[in-house]
């Protein structure tokens, strides 16, 4: 029961006011006049001033309500580090113990509250512990809150969330005093770089901590896609420039890491992982046409349409054997530089498309063999046959002869025939799903594209026949001669399909995809490795024209192999997924393919500076009156203590006794009734004039 006096005016406190200042004036002017009865009637005054206050007793009933503390535990990654796990468990059970303690006491309730922290579950945000405290306090009333226990590293990533509160903080510290750690940084990466050239990025090499001197320089290596390409001894604590070659598209995983040393606090932060998208700046293609003809066009247009392709176009108009009366100084053709682009400048070129080429004495027999050379070291090579390649002017009566998957047969089939895709190619990329592209579903299994007519009959000797013609002889060959690679198109009618003959076909992504297996983008890559980080999860897949289960190695970052099963996820596509996968570089392996892959963020924010402290949580510490304490030195006593005390001693943390209530039951009782007031205005005033009456 508690009970306060309340007032409920029955006019206006300035009415009020007013009165009482008349009253004083009245009074005083009386006392300075020396009338007798003035401090009668001021009495008499007040009386009548207090009732129109109308003051009451107020008396209430309360029970009370039992305090709240919470007890909050840091589970994040950096908490894994050395000896923290073994004091989270010695701080967590004796803190629980204490808590319960003070929970049974009768003359201060007590309630207490577990949250446990772990990593952020979206993005690499580092221990959000303000924000898991603030949204556990939110459910409670501030003022039965009796404080906050948080058993961390200090390491929080979100101190702007801290909640306001009016009672204690204090901080556990994990870890120990004297900690040092060895740190690398990626400072500065591009997130691309052109295929063929070198990208800078700048590194950095830090001592954190209490960190032990004359450590000298310090060893440092750099990998590309799991291969190491340098190895440097560094100096900590400057920046550092290092040029990186780019050496084909897609991803390349760069990863960088310095050796651990003996002391510091772990090897987490020693290395990080770079992903470096390869770009081509330019594809510089020289397609060459034997003669005009209708699907000459379309290759140009089609080239042409690409902003990234730098073409150069070789048409024979005028072969030189030709006689037709006209003077050679009457022609108008500018002369095109031969031997400066089949001998010179050759090896410039990313791809070379011969389209109805034929022998004309055009381009010397020195020039064709310079071009299987740029094969064999690694240049592309397209043939779109016509009539001319099963004759005498045949392009396989040259040297290039020696690097086509095929021979012609001198047959060529000039009938109606419906291009469809082989067994094999509906594994390879190139050709896989490409009925997808149709302008017409699939009737019967035969694609829902226009026919062609004419084909030239191969005997095929190596490569892989991806689509078929007339009675399923290969159609389109692809092949790997040396370190290039070469594709061959037994038909000078695809631009048939571009006309929109029969509804026409997916020439163009035909040929995007054909030009880029040939330029070898990995997208296109028939035997490949990758994987994908899925949140915390590695999706192995592979691509092969293998129709066997592949026998999949995976090789952890700390060094542990395992065989994953794969199931086939379409044709020629197999998946295997690593749950929870361990952050860093993955290594895969399938007999002779590799590969690598990349979990989690370059580099974890719980690792960027793992040395335990006070410093970040400091200035929530100082606002509440709470206090730092290390596990190492021993775990404090907890004890309750009043609003606006000292809440942290020697050997001690206190958490405050709000007294917090709800109130049940509320009386009010008038301290001024009507009677009264009458009965003792009457009497002042009476006694006032009898007073003045003498």
């Amino acid at each position: 029961m508690s009970g306060t006096i309340i007032f409920s005016p029955l006019i206006d406190w300035v009415w009020i006011a007013g009165l009482g200042a008349a009253l004083l004036a009245v009074c005083l002017y009386a006392a300075w006049m020396k009338l007798g009865g003035w401090v009668l009637r001021a009495l008499g005054g007040a009386v009548l001033l207090a009732a129109l206050a109308g003051p009451s007793l107020k008396e209430e009933e309360r029970d009370p309500l039992t305090d709240i503390a919470f007890l909050l535990v840091d589970r994040s990654d950096s908490q894994g580090i050395g000896a923290r796990p073994d004091q989270v468990a010695e701080a967590e059970a004796g803190l629980a113990t204490a808590l319960d303690e003070l929970a049974r006491d009768a003359e201060a309730p007590l309630d207490w509250r577990r949250i446990e922290v772990g990593n952020a579950a979206e993005g690499d945000r580092g221990t959000l512990a303000m924000q898991a405290l603030a949204e556990a306090m939110a459910g409670v009333a501030p003022d039965r809150i009796a404080g906050a226990l948080v058993v961390s590293d200090g390491r929080v990533a979100d101190m702007e969330m801290a909640p306001g509160l009016d009672a204690p903080v204090h901080l556990i510290l994990t870890g120990e005093a004297d900690e040092w750690d060895r740190r690398l940084t990626v400072v500065d990466a591009p997130a691309f770089g052109i295929v063929g050239e070198r990208v800078t990025m700048t590194l950095r090499v830090d001592d954190l901590g209490e960190a032990p001197r004359g450590q000298g320089l310090i060893p440092l290596d750099i990998s590309l896609d799991g291969e190491s390409v340098l190895r440097v001894a560094v100096p900590t604590g400057e920046d550092l420039d290092f040029d990186v070659p780019i050496e084909r598209g897609g991803r390349n995983i760069l990863q960088v890491s310095v050796e651990e040393a003996a002391g510091e606090l772990t090897p987490r932060n020693n290395s990080a992982l770079v992903e470096i998208n390869g770009v081509r700046d330019r594809l510089r293609v020289l397609l060459v046409s034997g003669e005009p003809h209708a699907g000459g066009r379309t290759w140009r247009n089609l080239l042409k349409s690409d902003p990234s392709v730098d073409l150069v176009h070789f048409t024979i108009l005028r072969p030189p054997a030709k006689q037709d009366g006209v003077p050679v100084f009457e022609m108008s053709l500018i002369a095109f530089p031969t031997r400066e682009l089949f001998m010179d400048k050759i090896d410039e070129f990313d791809l070379i498309i011969f389209d109805r080429y034929r022998r004309r004495g055009v381009l010397p027999q020195s020039y064709l063999a310079n071009i299987v050379r740029y094969v064999e070291e690694g240049g592309a090579v397209l043939v779109a046959s016509g009539p001319a390649f099963a004759g005498v002017e045949s392009l396989w009566r040259t040297p290039l002869a020696e690097v086509l998957p095929a021979d012609p047969t001198a047959r060529v089939y000039e009938e109606g025939y419906l291009p469809t895709i082989s067994e094999l190619g509906a594994r390879h990329p190139v050709t896989a799903s490409l009925e997808e592209y149709a302008p017409r579903p699939s009737v019967d299994g035969l694609p829902g594209w226009g026919r062609w007519f004419r084909q030239i009959d191969l005997a095929q000797r190596s490569g892989d026949a991806v689509m078929e013609g007339v009675d399923g002889r290969p159609l389109l060959i692809l092949d790997r001669p040396g370190e290039g690679r070469i594709a061959m198109l037994a038909s000078d009618h695809a631009w048939l399909w571009s006309r929109g003959y029969e509804g026409g076909g997916p020439q163009v992504e035909l040929l995007r995809r054909l030009a880029h297996w040939l330029m070898k983008e990995p997208e296109l890559e028939e035997e490949v490795l990758t994987g994908e980080d899925a949140r915390g999860d590695l999706i192995v897949t592979r691509r092969t024209l293998r129709d066997v289960p592949p026998e999949l190695e995976v090789e952890s970052p700390d060094g542990e192999v395992a065989t994953l099963v794969m199931e086939e996820t379409g044709p020629g596509e197999w998946q295997a997924v690593v749950e929870d996968a361990e952050d860093g570089l993955w290594r895969l392996r399938d007999g002779d393919v590799t590969g690598v892959a990349a979990v989690g963020p370059a580099s974890p924010r719980e690792f960027v500076d793992a040395i335990s402290t006070d410093e970040v949580m400091e200035p929530l510490l100082t606002a509440t009156g709470g206090d730092a304490r290390r596990i190492s030195d021993g775990l404090p006593d907890l004890r309750r203590v009043g609003e606006g005390r000292n809440a942290a001693g020697r050997g001690w943390l206190g958490l405050a006794d709000r007294q917090a209530y709800t109130v049940t039951d509320v009386s009010l009782t008038p301290l001024a009734p009507a009677w009264l007031v009458l009965l003792l205005a009457a009497a002042f005033i009476i006694g006032a004039w009898r007073v003045e009456s003498r």
